[in-house]
């Protein structure tokens, strides 16, 4: 038995195949049911007790060595294959089509951008607010209908904690911790109290900026905005301030563009006016200044602040506010080529 033993483990080791059907053929030779493996051990319960230890162990290693054998060579061919050589396993089954930046994200990266060419950092703050760096500190009174549960969502348990209804708060948060010049915008995602519709949402974007230093005057916030009305909307752009009134700039106004549309002649998207609203601005107010320890008879500085959304919709004419925030796949395709 010993002597058969040894004789298939050389073949064993000298086993080779040139193809799968020849490796097939050696299993079924040694390690089947009616292999030469199993008949060895099926001859086992012949030999003499006091040769079964020994025979017995050669046996098993016999039989390891023939299954270790074959697998090599089953692992040869399968790394050898020709047929699949050239595809890249990590790949997925299916090809996932390139996606894109969101219409909002565009918008917003343009306008940091125009804004970062013309001197101005980005100052960014938390969305859940306190009243002082939301309202109080930016001149609102005590009354102010922005204050009312109809316009502004506050924590439940705390009176004094809200979701920030604008960017302003972060100028506020910038001016209390930073001493003049200070030249920032503000991105960020703001909430209000409103009813969901095509035209207005419970949350949307805004960029706000601010600027102050000595001597910054009105024509310094008109120049600013000219340059960025025609860097976002065209060179041909025209720019109008008409009065206006926030509690935090005095004096105040809001900033329309001659309609990209119909070059300023009237159309049914500006209202047959040849203008559009795009956003509010003017001078910061002493009192703002003053509560945020910068002292007014010394500096001086404008503020300005759009929404995104707004803009995103004068730029690629989106109707339907809704749009934006929804994640309909198909209408995001059609900002793949956008930027």
């Amino acid at each position: 038995m010993i002597s058969k033993i040894n004789q298939l483990l050389q073949e064993v080791e000298a086993l080779t195949a040139g193809n799968a059907d020849e490796l097939e053929a050696l299993r079924i030779k040694y390690l089947s049911k009616k292999g030469a493996v199993n008949e060895l051990m099926t001859d086992f319960r012949n030999v003499p007790a006091d040769q079964k230890k020994e025979v017995g162990m050669r046996l098993n290693e016999l039989k390891t060595r023939a299954q270790e054998r074959i697998a090599a060579l089953k692992e040869q061919f399968e790394s050898m294959d020709s047929d699949c050589g050239d595809i890249d396993l990590t790949r997925s089954a299916y090809p996932v089509p390139m996606g894109t930046r969101h219409p909002l994200s565009i918008v917003k990266n343009e306008i940091i951008s125009i804004f970062g060419r013309l001197g101005f950092s980005i100052a960014e703050g938390p969305e859940i607010e306190d009243d002082w760096h939301v309202f109080s500190a930016l001149n609102f009174a005590e009354d102010h209908p922005a204050r009312d549960m109809q316009d502004t969502f506050f924590i439940e348990s705390h009176p004094d904690i809200i979701l920030r209804t604008h960017t302003s708060s972060v100028q506020t948060r910038t001016m209390e911790s930073t001493q003049p010049p200070i030249r920032v915008i503000c991105p960020g995602r703001v909430y209000r109290n409103e009813a969901i519709s095509y035209r207005a949402h419970c949350f949307f974007h805004q960029v706000e900026g601010l600027y102050i230093d000595k001597q910054v005057s009105f024509t310094d916030l008109k120049q600013v905005l000219l340059l960025f009305a025609r860097e976002m909307f065209g060179a041909d752009t025209k720019i109008r301030l008409r009065p206006s009134y926030f509690p935090f700039t005095e004096p105040s106004a809001e900033m329309d563009i001659s309609c990209h549309i119909c070059g300023g002649k009237g159309c049914p998207f500006c209202k047959h006016t040849g203008w559009v609203e795009i956003l509010g601005c003017g001078m910061v107010d002493p009192n703002v200044l003053r509560n945020c320890h910068i002292d007014p008879d010394v500096y001086s500085g404008y503020a300005f602040g759009m929404g995104v959304e707004r803009i995103a919709n004068l730029k690629y004419q989106v109707k339907d506010l809704r749009l934006f925030s929804e994640n309909d796949v198909r209408f995001l395709r059609e900002f793949e080529h956008a930027y």
